[in-house]
């Protein structure tokens, strides 16, 4: 069974920078594309980045492009999303996502999701 955990959300102050961990076990992570996710408090899902299995192709939201980070290790089987800049409206709950297929921007490509990571930008 393929279980993923996210890590590493919390507390933020505006401007703020903050690194999310999601740690994969049951399957074969460098097989898998993998993605980040997050959903605010009364809205839809909301993709973020997506990385394929190599890490060769990231591609990202228009809304953090440039101020988020994707990457993986596969060696220790973790995806991380580095998010700098934060602002109150990147308060979410925040998804790692892996993919048996390609990599993709669109949630129902996924197979796995993890229960979450809640971060709060805040001063």
């Amino acid at each position: 069974q393929v279980q993923l955990v996210e890590s590493g959300g919390g507390l933020v102050q505006p401007g703020g920078t903050l690194t999310l961990s999601c740690t994969v076990s049951g399957g074969i992570f460098s097989s898998y594309a993998m993605g980040w996710f997050r959903q605010a408090p009364g809205k839809e899902r909301e993709f973020l980045a997506t990385i394929s299995w190599s890490s060769y192709v990231t591609h990202y939201a228009d809304s953090v492009k440039g101020r988020f980070a994707i990457s993986r290790d596969n060696e220790k089987s973790t995806l991380y999303l580095r998010m700098n800049i934060l602002q109150p409206s990147d308060t979410a709950v925040y998804y790692c996502a892996a993919s048996r297929g390609d990599h993709s921007s669109n949630w129902d490509d996924y197979n796995y999701w993890g229960q979450g990571t809640r971060v709060t930008v805040s001063s």
